[in-house]
């Protein structure tokens, strides 16, 4: 059921994503538009802005309205990508199974790539959804600012760099991903539910949910670099130990780490447990993002 869902809501995603792209064709620089491109429009599960759309259905709204911000969101996570791999940050290969972008563009054709996706994901979020109204769009440009900003993704990416090779405590680990990680699903949640107008304690619901699947999905995705390989991650396996991360699995080990991940989506299905059959979607998604590493 849920595989469906993802299914049709991503392919909603990617449609509008490709519409984007192909309208900029012959107004973008074609090598940088390629660059942003192939990261944008890579095979991906497009769990971000599938939250969005789900968030919104959630609080009993239909989400067509709100794909454009959805977009935004993915447009954002794909700039992270890119700047997360280069040589200076993660320097990865692989991501999403293919050549990351900066082995195919080159370094600097990547980080304007990235730059360009984040900027263009602003552009979108305020004109491309102009059925919603002003106050409910501005609330969601901003959800997405703070959430993908130095006190968000950057910081929390900042703050990862900074612990590498060093001994951390958990409450430090969980720190870095609720910023690094955590914070951008905690945000695509949230922007459904802002963008929709949700009355406060819905949207209050929502951020529980989405403070407690953005940590799980960061220790799901550490599990999975333990133990995983290239095959099933879609990028090199144990790259966080070659590197020093700080992880979960590297402060209590991978038994631990999965009865966090229990922990975690059982707090997430009760933050929800009020909103109803529309919130099925919400609960079926925490379950796959946690499954995945048990």
């Amino acid at each position: 059921m849920i595989e469906e869902y993802l299914r049709r809501r991503a392919a909603q995603v990617e449609a509008a994503l490709a519409a984007w792209v192909r309208d900029r064709r012959d107004r973008v620089e074609p090598k940088l538009l390629e660059a942003m491109e192939y990261s944008l429009l890579s095979p991906g599960k497009r769990m971000r802005p599938v939250l969005v759309l789900a968030a919104a259905e959630a609080a009993g709204t239909d989400p067509t309205p709100f794909l454009p911000f959805a977009c935004a969101v993915e447009m954002v996570h794909a700039y992270s990508l890119i700047h997360d791999d280069l040589p200076a940050m993660d320097d990865d290969d692989l991501r999403r199974g293919r050549p990351t972008n900066h082995k195919v563009f080159g370094e600097a054709m990547a980080i304007l790539a990235g730059d360009g996706l984040l900027t263009e994901a602003f552009a979108l979020m305020s004109a491309g959804a102009s059925a919603v109204a002003a106050e409910q769009r501005l609330a969601a440009m901003a959800e997405l600012a703070f959430a993908a900003g130095a006190e968000g993704m950057v910081g929390g990416q900042a703050a990862d760099i900074l612990a590498e090779g060093a001994t951390v405590e958990l409450a430090q680990v969980e720190s870095i991903h609720r910023r690094k990680t955590g914070a951008l699903l905690r945000a695509s949640v949230r922007i459904g539910g802002l963008a929709c107008g949700a009355a406060p304690a819905t949207l209050d619901r929502l951020s529980r949910y989405g403070d407690s699947i953005g940590l799980a999905f960061q220790v799901a995705d550490d599990v999975l670099d333990e133990i995983g390989n290239p095959e099933t991650t879609g990028k090199n396996a144990q790259r966080d130990r070659e590197l020093g991360k700080a992880t979960v699995p590297a402060v209590l080990g991978v038994d631990r780490a999965r009865e966090l991940l229990g922990a975690l989506l059982a707090r997430a299905l009760d933050a929800i447990d009020d909103l109803g059959s529309p919130a099925d979607p919400l609960r079926d998604i925490a379950r796959r993002i946690v499954g995945r590493a048990l």
